[in-house]
C-alpha cells in the first residue's frame, strides 16, 4: 500500500443534514433524531400541495457534483438512493444531463447496472418529472442549452434549481469498502469479474461509454443473499447513439436514437475520469470505448492481488495498481504513455494465485495500444472461458 502524492479536489465541509435539505421536493422536519415527511408540491408542475413520496434519512455520500441520501418510498417502504445536484453552475448541469441521458437511453435493465427510478426536476417551490428529450419542457430546455453554452442562464442564485435522481439503494457500499473488509475469496473474485464484464459489454452494446469506471463507483448489494455488482454514477458517461463514427464528441440528448453506432470507433476528446484507472489515450485527449476496457483491467488486477494506495488528500485507502518511480507512484496509463513498451509485472506479487489465462487477459486490457485490446463483447466470452478455467 502506497500513499499517493496527486491531490484530488476537496470536498466542501459537511453541515448538518438539516440545513441541507430542500422544502418543495422532500420537505422534512426533524423528530426524534429521524426525519419525517411533511408536505410536496405535486411532481408535475403545479403549486397544489401533495405528500412526498420519499422520505430522506441520512446523508451516505458527496461526489463533486451532487449529495447523495439514503431515504424511504412512502407508499411501498423500499429504500431508495437520492442524488441531488445544484443546477447553478454550467458543469453541474452538464454531469447531471449526462447520467440522466445515459440512464433514460437503456431500453432494458441489467442486474449489474444500477436501477434508475424517475428524475425530478425542482425550482421555486414546483417540481416536474423529468423525461428523455422532453421537448416541451421549457426549464429542460434552458438545463440543455447551459450545457450546451457553458454559462448560467437559468436566473440568480436564490432561484435554486435542483435536479434530483432516485435510484437503488446499495447497502453493502462500494468495491472499495467491500473487498478491503473482508478476506480474499477467489470466488467472489472470479463473480465480479463475470459481473463487471457483462455489465460493461451491456453498456457498449447500448452505445454508452462509461468514462469513469473505478471501485468507488462500482456498489454492492447482498439482498439476493450473494453480493452483487452495480455500476453507477454516469455523470462523465457518453451516449454515442446517433453519432458520426469519427465525429467530434458532442452534448445533447437523443435526436437521432434510432441509429446505431460502433462505440470502438466512436472518438471522444475530453480527457476524464480519475487518474490511476485513465488508459494512456485519455490523457492524450484521443481515445474511445477501448478506454473503459483498460479501467477494468486495473480495477480486476487490484482486487486479485489486494493492491492499494492511499489518496493524499481524502486518507481513504483505494484499490488500484501503479507503476513505482522512486519516491512516487504513477497511474499505468500514464506510465504507459511515456513508455509504451513498458512491460507490466503480472501478477505484482509474488505469493499471488494467477493462472495464466487470467494473467495474459489482463495483459490484452491493459495494453498500451487500444487496438490491442479485446472490445467488451470479446473481453465477456474470454472472461467467462479463462474463470471456468481457472
Amino acid at each position: 500500500m502506497e500513499s499517493a502524492k496527486r491531490k484530488r479536489r476537496r470536498s466542501p465541509g459537511v453541515r448538518p443534514l438539516r440545513e441541507r435539505l430542500p422544502a418543495p421536493l422532500l420537505n422534512v422536519q426533524p423528530v426524534n433524531g429521524t426525519f419525517k415527511p411533511e408536505a410536496s408540491e405535486e411532481e408535475e408542475v403545479s403549486s397544489r400541495p401533495r405528500r412526498p413520496r420519499y422520505s430522506l434519512l441520512s446523508e451516505i455520500g458527496r461526489g463533486s457534483y451532487g449529495v447523495v441520501y439514503e431515504a424511504v418510498a412512502r407508499k411501498s417502504g423500499a429504500r431508495v438512493a437520492v442524488k441531488k445536484i445544484r443546477c447553478d453552475a454550467p458543469e453541474n448541469v452538464e454531469l447531471a444531463l449526462s447520467e440522466f441521458w445515459a440512464l433514460t437511453s437503456l431500453r432494458r435493465r441489467h442486474p449489474n447496472i444500477v436501477r434508475f427510478e424517475e428524475c425530478v426536476l425542482q425550482r421555486n417551490g414546483l417540481a416536474q418529472k423529468m423525461s428523455h428529450g422532453n421537448k416541451s419542457s421549457q426549464l429542460y430546455l434552458r438545463l440543455v442549452e447551459t450545457s450546451l453554452k457553458g454559462e448560467r442562464i437559468l436566473g440568480y442564485t436564490e432561484e435554486a434549481c435542483y435536479l434530483w435522481f432516485v435510484m437503488e439503494f446499495c447497502e453493502g457500499g462500494d468495491l472499495n469498502q467491500y473487498v478491503l473488509s473482508r478476506r480474499p475469496d477467489p470466488a467472489t473474485n472470479k463473480s465480479f469479474m463475470l459481473q463487471l464484464t457483462s455489465a460493461i459489454a451491456f453498456l457498449h452494446k447500448n452505445q454508452i461509454v462509461h468514462r469513469d469506471l473505478k471501485p468507488d463507483n462500482i456498489l454492492i448489494t447482498e439482498r439476493s443473499g450473494a453480493p452483487v455488482l452495480k455500476v453507477a454514477d454516469f455523470g462523465l458517461s457518453k451516449v454515442c447513439a446517433g453519432l458520426a463514427s469519427r465525429g467530434k464528441e458532442s452534448s445533447g440528448g437523443g435526436s437521432n436514437e434510432n441509429k446505431t453506432v460502433n462505440v470502438n470507433k466512436y472518438w471522444l476528446s475530453s480527457a476524464c475520469g480519475s487518474d490511476f484507472y485513465m488508459a494512456p489515450e485519455v490523457w492524450e485527449g484521443h481515445y474511445t470505448a477501448k478506454a473503459d476496457i483498460f479501467a477494468l483491467g486495473i480495477i480486476i488486477w487490484a482486487m486479485i492481488e489486494r493492491i492499494t494506495f492511499v489518496d493524499a488528500e481524502t486518507k481513504k485507502e483505494l484499490l488500484g495498481t501503479y507503476i513505482k518511480q522512486g519516491s512516487e507512484i504513477v497511474p499505468v496509463g500514464e506510465a504507459l504513455l511515456e513508455n509504451p513498451k513498458m512491460e507490466l509485472h503480472i501478477p505484482q506479487k509474488r505469493r499471488t494465485s494467477m493462472s495464466e489465462g487470467i494473467r495474459q487477459l489482463l495483459k490484452d486490457m491493459l495494453a498500451a495500444n487500444p487496438q490491442d485490446r479485446p472490445d467488451a463483447f470479446e473481453l465477456e466470452t474470454r472472461m467467462d472461458q479463462v474463470t471456468c478455467a481457472a
